[in-house]
């Protein structure tokens, strides 16, 4: 793999995670770009099997302004599903399609930092957190041994804590501090939108100015998409229905490097 390539952090999410066909495709359009030279780096999070453990061991699902109360007991089962279920579940799937994978959470290395998330609306939401920093030093000796990392959404809190995080974040964070060139979110939702319905083909610092304006809510976006991205060239929103066109650009790309 050519280090020099350009580097993109892929956030796979939404049911691209529970549909079988549509995470193949997924995977399928990954791989392609991987194995057609391209740097990559993937994040994913896992709320539905969360849900499914948390039914199985009786823990009620409680939420508060669209996130995860994480007390002790969910906290247990969030970093068992995300680090280790679904995280080595892609993996074992990516090995099928020919990519090597290391399978990590954002805790591993200190590569993600967060804070305790404030209340909502004055909900404690326990062992919820805000990723604030991003420490890219094992994602890139990944990258260097020709790997592809695929890093679960969980983050390492003060005194060593671990706190669940919004998987969008987390990419975002990540797509920041490598200054990837692209970042994007292959998913099953549009993607964000101003405050007259159009889907924004690009996310850069901007948005945060685009905010201060009310011209975006800030519950319209995703925690996290407001990034700040130093040489950011864009982030892209790619519809289930996209990917095979993803993949095909990525095989054609691959066709006349060669």
């Amino acid at each position: 793999m050519n280090a020099s390539a350009p580097l993109s952090v892929v956030k796979l999410g939404g049911s691209l995670l529970e549909d079988a066909t549509m995470r193949g495709q997924a995977l399928e359009a990954i791989a392609t770009a991987f194995t057609s030279g391209e740097r990559l780096v993937m994040v994913h999070g896992g709320g539905k099997e969360i849900d499914r453990n948390l039914a199985v061991l009786g823990i009620p699902k409680r939420t508060q302004g669209g996130l995860r109360i994480t007390d002790p007991a969910t906290l247990d089962v969030v970093v068992s599903v995300l680090s280790g279920t679904v995280n080595k579940g892609l993996v074992g799937q990516l090995q099928e399609r020919g990519v090597v994978a290391a399978g990590l959470s954002g805790a591993d290395g200190g590569t993600l930092f967060a804070e305790f998330h404030p209340p909502v609306e004055g909900v404690d939401l326990g062992f919820v957190g805000r990723v604030v920093s991003c420490s890219p030093a094992l994602v890139e000796a990944i990258l260097g041994a020709g790997l592809l990392p695929a890093v679960a959404s969980i983050a390492l809190g003060r005194d060593g804590v671990l706190l669940n995080v919004n998987a969008d974040s987390a990419a975002s964070a990540l797509a920041g501090a490598l200054k990837a060139h692209r970042l994007v979110f292959l998913t099953d939702v549009e993607g964000v939108k101003d405050a007259s319905g159009n889907v924004l083909d690009r996310l850069t610092a901007e948005i945060e100015k685009i905010m201060a304006r009310k011209e975006i809510h800030e519950r319209m976006l995703a925690a996290g998409f407001a990034v700040r991205f130093e040489g950011q060239e864009k982030t892209r929103t790619i519809m289930a229905s996209e990917i095979q066109m993803w993949k095909e650009v990525a095989e054609k790309a691959h066709i006349r490097r060669n």
